[in-house]
């Protein structure tokens, strides 16, 4: 890897931890006025907690030697001792490790980040720390190494005598898994009190609308960074990642408009992330068309989505199911319909004559994925819950978040 790429992937890595501010602006937009501040802690604090267990054992676990494809070996680069110094060494291809190292810490970051929109007003400052190391580690870290370490769901293991999935930047590793982790968290924590009887509106739309341009600018580093070469298949990626949640807005924009009679800002913002989440792990495997296609029906089946939670009974206070975990999974399987037949990784979907393989290769690794985070991300809660507990009190959570968490308010009131 030459200095070019490096500079390439030294912006990427910039841009990617852009998003999680990013995300706290449009989180803390999203949340009541009462927790705002809680809600951007949570982002910012997973920066802290997890940028640290990355490398002190996080990257051993995601990158490390292999134990059986199940997970990196913990200890065979604890603090990142022989990547340091392989960087000490200036060699080309040693700097390139240490970048691509530092590369996947903010994607660890972000991940965890994601899950807590799910659990606003209502969750225990230190058990938010406690819980994003926890699951950092034990969920994040293994699940990535599965993808992108040559572990279980790569060609070596699961996939040897099968067409392996397609997953350029994290529609398995970062939005399924956050995503079916939101949905265990919120079910575990319970709703918040006077869920579904009182309006819970977004305190601050124009936070949203500066948080979501900030993830569409973060993502151009996510995905396109995710190819670590500044070429043409960089290039394609960056333009997917125009168009796809460009289309995903109108859709979703639509659809607001038929069910509700508006199309509002908050449709727009949200749309725009669900189009990002869908082609994040497509951004390589399909043409700029595709991509529109992606993120049409992306933008559609996530509006409709995030409105489940009225009928199941779940509180999910930020649609993190809604957007990432179901974004997510259409982005996944539709990298099985829509892959092109020159696409890089060489294999082709249905809908381009690949035949069906592809396809059954990105739901099997969708359905793993959700049942290891799921199962670990429920023992993590449970065990929080038993000890220091999860949620807040009941008069903490009517008075304020912010209040009772950190002693500060986002606003002054008016004398």
């Amino acid at each position: 890897m030459d200095s070019p790429n490096v500079a390439w992937l030294l912006t990427s890595a910039s841009l990617v931890l852009l998003m999680t501010p990013g995300l706290a602006f449009f989180y803390g937009g999203m949340s009541r006025r009462k927790s705002v501040l809680n809600m951007m802690m949570m982002s910012f604090s997973a920066i802290g907690v997890v940028g640290v267990l990355w490398v002190l054992i996080g990257f051993s676990v995601s990158a490390g030697d292999t134990v059986g494809g199940w997970f990196g070996s913990p200890l065979s680069d604890f603090g990142m001792q022989s990547v340091f110094q392989a960087g000490v060494d200036e060699n080309p291809d040693d700097a390139a490790t240490l970048i691509l190292a530092a590369f996947g810490a903010t994607f660890a970051i972000i991940t965890v980040a994601l899950i807590s929109g799910a659990v606003a007003d209502r969750m225990k400052f230190s058990a938010w720390l406690v819980f994003a190391g926890l699951w950092a580690v034990l969920v994040y870290s293994p699940v990535s190494h599965w993808v992108w370490g040559g572990g279980l769901l790569s060609s070596d293991y699961l996939f040897a005598d099968m067409t392996a999935p397609q997953d350029i930047a994290g529609g398995t590793v970062v939005h399924i898994n956050a995503g079916i982790a939101a949905l265990v968290l919120a079910l575990l924590i319970g709703k918040r009190k006077g869920f579904g009887k009182e309006p819970m509106r977004p305190h601050n739309l124009t936070l949203v609308m500066i948080g979501a341009a900030l993830l569409w600018f973060g993502w151009f580093g996510f995905n396109a960074g995710s190819w670590w070469e500044a070429d043409n298949f960089a290039a394609q990626i960056w333009l997917n990642t125009l168009v796809a949640p460009a289309a995903a807005m109108l859709s979703w924009l639509l659809v607001e408009k038929i069910r509700d009679g508006k199309a509002t800002s908050l449709g727009a913002a949200s749309g725009v992330v669900a189009g990002l989440v869908a082609i994040t792990p497509a951004g390589l495997s399909v043409s700029p068309l595709g991509a529109v296609a992606l993120g049409l029906v992306a933008g559609v089946v996530s509006a409709l989505a995030v409105g489940l939670k009225y009928k199941f009974g779940y509180d999910d206070s930020l649609d993190v199911v809604g957007v990432h975990l179901v974004a997510g999974l259409w982005g996944t399987v539709a990298v099985g319909l829509f892959a092109t037949d020159t696409n890089a990784f060489g294999d082709a979907g249905l809908f381009y004559g690949g035949g069906a393989g592809l396809l059954v290769s990105q739901i099997i690794a969708a359905v793993i994925v959700m049942a290891y985070s799921a199962i670990v991300t429920l023992i993590i809660g449970l065990a929080i819950k038993y000890t220091i507990g999860l949620r807040i009190s009941e008069e903490d959570e009517v008075s304020g978040i912010d209040l009772a968490a950190h002693g500060e308010t986002a606003y002054e009131e008016a004398i």
